[in-house]
């Protein structure tokens, strides 16, 4: 499957902001988006399920305080917390079942390696198949960790608020109004959402690293 690399990456944004002038004022004012990326992972699985309806520095803060706890978060080491350590870590009750039920499908034959060899469609079917895996999260992780450049994150608040701002809109778009906006983008949705991310982050002033 078709991965976007640093170079594919500027190629796509270019031709984002050549065809859309609302993209490409904000190229051109804060460049072409990073490529972040994350390890195609069950650690990353769980940061995301903790960033799930939580600040980004809120979900951070509880995983920096896993990895102290079980020093590399792997299915086995998560299973080893109880309910109390995993509470101290900042697990909501729901959200510790989650991790759990991810470990055990693991352990149990679960494959996320080969995920990287299927169409889109098909990873975000088998990741929702997992107790705590929603839309978001499995698009979060198509866009994130197999680096797939049509993947348009449904659900995300940081790309309504980055579109109505780059937009000059007067509310925020609903979730199905942004994913109908972004129909325009392919097949480079998921270059478009890095550069909605990359504006939200540099207008606040936050990190983009």
């Amino acid at each position: 499957m078709t991965s976007l690399t640093p170079r594919t990456l500027r190629s796509a944004a270019r031709r984002l902001a050549a065809a859309d002038p609302v993209l490409g004022a904000s190229v051109e004012r804060f460049g072409p988006p990073p490529l972040w990326g994350r390890d195609p992972s069950y650690a990353t699985l769980v940061h995301l399920i903790l960033e799930q309806q939580v600040s980004l520095a809120s979900a951070q803060a509880a995983f920096d305080r896993l990895v102290v706890a079980i020093d590399e978060p792997t299915p086995r080491g998560l299973l080893t917390l109880d309910d109390a350590q995993l509470r101290a870590i900042g697990f909501s009750r729901q959200k510790a079942e989650y991790a759990r039920d991810l470990a055990v499908a693991l352990l149990d034959g679960f494959d996320l390696d080969a995920l990287a060899g299927l169409p889109d469609e098909a990873v975000r079917a088998e990741l929702v198949r997992l107790r705590g895996i929603g839309r978001w999260t499995a698009d979060v992780y198509l866009t994130m960790c197999l680096l797939r450049p049509d993947v348009w994150p449904h659900g995300d608040q940081a790309l309504a608020t980055a579109a109505m701002e780059i937009a000059d809109l007067q509310q925020r778009p609903t979730f199905t109004q942004l994913g109908e906006m972004a129909e325009r983008w392919r097949p480079y949705r998921a270059v478009a959402a890095r550069i909605l991310w990359h504006h939200y982050l540099r207008v606040r002033g936050l990190p983009v690293d």
